[in-house]
């Protein structure tokens, strides 16, 4: 009986170290969890763009002239952001609203791609300038850069290629273009 009990323990023990295994193998392997965002400010940007699409959230000022839209900001946050009209460009401008991110208010000027809402996100930025750098995060894309005393974070679900060009056309529109990092 002995002898039983100390092979059902020494076959539960390799079951164990099976599933040890298959677990540890499954955490290192590269596409097998859902990918997470780098740090708490991407979660933070992610975040506040999901929460735009849900049903009336989307803007606080409803309007495509850049004229209406950034004086709207005037005493709602202690700057005054850089508002472009790229409907030339196949992004019109469709409003703006307050978010609050990184421990601050910030503005969140909303740009259209098709059917696909861009959030832009603008707050003062105290360091230098930096390219824009792209990445994935929750099947969203993102691409933030510091540029002109600002910190900047564009985010959609358009292809990735679409929200670089969108990137690329509002810093041509309002400093000298500069490639996209990976």
């Amino acid at each position: 009986m002995a002898r039983r009990q100390l092979r059902l323990a020494a076959v539960a023990a390799a079951g164990w170290a099976v599933a040890a295994v298959f677990f540890i193998l499954f955490l290192v392997t590269p596409g097998s969890r859902r990918e997470a965002p780098r740090d708490a400010l991407e979660q933070e940007v992610v975040a506040s763009h999901i929460r735009s699409l849900m049903p009336g959230h989307l803007t606080d000022v409803l309007s495509s002239n850049q004229h209406t839209v950034k004086p709207w900001f005037e005493g709602k946050v202690n700057f005054s952001p850089t508002v472009i009209d790229l409907t030339p460009k196949g992004f019109p401008l469709i409003g703006g609203r307050l978010d609050y991110l990184d421990g601050h208010r910030v503005a969140a000027i909303v740009y259209r791609y098709g059917a696909h809402p861009i959030n832009l996100f603008v707050w003062p930025a105290d360091a230098p300038d930096t390219p824009p750098i792209s990445e994935a995060s929750n099947g969203y894309n993102v691409i933030h850069w510091r540029q002109s005393g600002e910190s900047l974070w564009a985010i959609s679900s358009v292809r990735t290629d679409a929200l670089e060009q969108f990137v690329a056309d509002l810093r041509q529109s309002g400093a000298a273009p500069s490639s996209i990092s990976k």
